[in-house]
């Protein structure tokens, strides 16, 4: 490894850690808010998403600013991307000696920044700390753990991540609770997610189920892609169903026919905007992503979480969301259709998810690198 940089010669820049779709949403707002305040700032796209329709399309509907640099590491297993991130990054932090670096959500990107930073003695604020599934066998909870052990700043969207990084020891002073960025990018797109536009350039119907499905647990095992394609089909002989196909459960989707139903409609990956627009129209969300647990909660759209457990529960204490198993995914969305299940859509929101969690992440930050 290359010693690390002196203290004393490393400069007031914030540099931020972008690699996935996700981390662009919840970065967006924490930018902008920073770039108000006249801070030094950069961003790093690591190219863990690489694709134009899951990386550049986001930049432009967010109005980012185009990464200073693009390590374009892209894909690989969970130790080849890792390791390709790890050097591509400390190459990076050697050179700029940034004030400190800031990392988002639970991706492989995150865990690869935190690690190297810390190594160079470099500080680094975690942005969305704090979360947990208990579920071990999500690479994702791995991410968070040990990220949220190495931040010096731990920024917290919900009331119970407080809780969580307290059991494990995190000092209160590493912890601040500003609400949710994520959050931030949606209010300050409302108007944008134009449902009518979208229904009318990719020929939606009038009602329909929103699908999306990428997690290992539901699209590595070709028996529970049968199993869930099966489901989808049952589903789709009560209302159309639409499903952006992510590039990691594309082929296996592919291979059990999810297509062969002429109620199901596949789309390629959608850009921020239009996603959110597809979302906003639906009669309810079928995911096992955790951000649309989040989306879903604000917008009111029922929300069914094909996981045994979500790191999110409050988007289920305060919002629309559910968890839900294969076996009973039918049932609960003929509910939804007919209206059996509003009684689990709360007219309460999260705390601090006000659009304004980007400010105070920002102005937390703005003290921290002076």
């Amino acid at each position: 490894m290359a010693a690390s940089a002196p203290l004393g010669s490393r400069d007031t820049t914030i540099v931020h850690i972008v690699g996935a779709r996700p981390n662009f949403v919840k970065a967006a707002p924490v930018v902008s808010a920073l770039r108000r305040r006249g801070a030094h700032q950069a961003v790093v796209h690591t190219g863990q998403h690489y694709d134009d329709r899951m990386s550049a399309v986001f930049f432009r509907d967010l109005g980012l600013p185009t990464p200073d640099v693009d390590l374009g590491v892209g894909s690989g297993s969970h130790a080849a991307q890792t390791a390709a991130l790890m050097v591509g990054l400390e190459r990076e932090f050697v050179a700029r000696a940034p004030g400190i670096v800031v990392v988002y959500g639970d991706v492989n990107s995150t865990i690869a920044a935190a690690l190297v930073a810390a190594k160079l003695r470099i500080p680094v604020a975690h942005v969305e700390a704090g979360l947990r599934s208990f579920d071990d066998t999500m690479p994702e909870e791995i991410n968070r753990r040990v990220t949220d052990q190495l931040s010096d700043l731990c920024f917290a969207t919900s009331p119970e991540a407080i809780g969580h990084l307290a059991a494990e020891g995190v000092s209160p002073d590493r912890v601040h609770l500003v609400g949710n960025p994520m959050i931030d990018t949606l209010l300050a797109n409302l108007d944008r997610f134009d449902v009518a536009a979208l229904r009318e350039r990719v020929d939606l119907p009038e009602r329909y189920i929103a699908a999306t499905l990428h997690r290992p647990a539901n699209v590595d095992d070709p028996d529970t892609v049968a199993r869930l394609v099966a489901r989808l089909h049952e589903i789709a002989d009560l209302v159309d169903v639409v499903m952006p196909v992510h590039p990691r459960g594309k082929a296996a989707f592919e291979r059990a026919g999810l297509g062969d139903h002429p109620r199901v409609h596949l789309l390629e990956p959608l850009g921020y905007l239009d996603f959110v627009a597809l979302v906003r129209g639906a009669a309810a969300v079928v995911t096992d992503s955790g951000g649309v647990q989040e989306e879903t909660t604000v917008l009111g759209v029922p929300c069914l979480t094909l996981r045994p457990n979500t790191e999110r529960p409050i988007t289920i204490t305060h919002g629309t969301n559910r968890l839900v198993t294969e076996s009973d995914l039918l049932q609960t969305v003929t509910k939804v259709l007919q209206g059996r299940e509003s009684e689990a859509l709360l007219d309460t929101t999260p705390p601090l998810w006000d659009g304004r969690a980007g400010e105070r992440v920002a102005a937390v930050l703005s003290q921290w690198s002076r």
